[in-house]
């Protein structure tokens, strides 16, 4: 982790570092795009992370029907996600990479530049975003990749209103996925417990699964995904 500070630091002393250049000319196009667009940008950036847990919330829904292993990776992408946060809080506390806007000393970016303390490396929302993407691609295909798309537009943002470097957020999706798609595959095995707990008081929350509601309408059990 050593090596690590002292690359991130040595990428910015100088004042253009590994892509110093690439944030000023993202954030010289910002300056120079329709006020519609940063306003919506700047919206995406600020409230985009509760899409997230709009589609966790569409994926239990389908889920309700699918097999245990199934529900099982939705009800953990939740934990997925603060598991990813916090390794991320602790890479961000080792590394203490200063915001650009403040080492490059950009102004008018298009979101307050961050104050002293508050660290630039990697991207917090980048990695809740793919963590997200990530853990969900393991229960539902297609909320996955709507996930994973919303992923990227968000960590595209971060850059675009300032307050991070492009190797931020890149990094950021690097930890994000890096940390949800083994934590994922594992959650497939407290399919069983899933498969108990239908059978109790929790049944409305869990659904019925595909066996119950394939035997009750007469056809053979078959899951869209397990």
């Amino acid at each position: 982790m050593t090596a690590l500070t002292g690359l991130t630091r040595l990428a910015v002393t100088d004042g253009s570092g590994i892509d110093g250049g690439l944030y000023r000319r993202v954030v010289g196009w910002a300056d120079a795009a329709p006020h519609w667009f940063n306003r919506l940008v700047e919206a995406w950036t600020l409230l985009g992370l509760g899409l997230f847990a709009l589609l966790m919330l569409a994926a239990w829904w389908r889920a309700r029907g699918d097999g245990p292993a199934v529900m099982a990776r939705v009800l953990a992408s939740p934990l997925i996600v603060l598991v990813a946060y916090a390794v991320n809080s602790g890479i961000k506390g080792l590394v203490e990479e200063v915001r650009p806007c403040a080492q490059l000393r950009v102004r008018d970016t298009l979101e307050t530049c961050p104050g002293a303390g508050d660290w630039s490396f990697p991207s917090n929302h980048t990695v809740i975003a793919f963590a997200a993407a990530a853990a969900l691609w393991f229960a539902d295909r297609r909320i996955g990749a709507v996930a994973a798309v919303a992923a990227v537009l968000m960590g595209a943002s971060r850059v675009w209103v300032g307050v991070h470097y492009p190797h931020d957020v890149l990094v950021g999706a690097l930890v994000g996925v890096l940390v949800a798609v083994p934590l994922a595959l594992a959650a497939g095995a407290a399919g069983p417990l899933v498969e108990r707990a239908r059978t109790g008081p929790l049944r409305p929350l869990l659904g019925e699964g595909p066996r119950a509601v394939s035997a009750r309408a007469g056809r053979p059990v078959g899951a869209r995904q397990d």
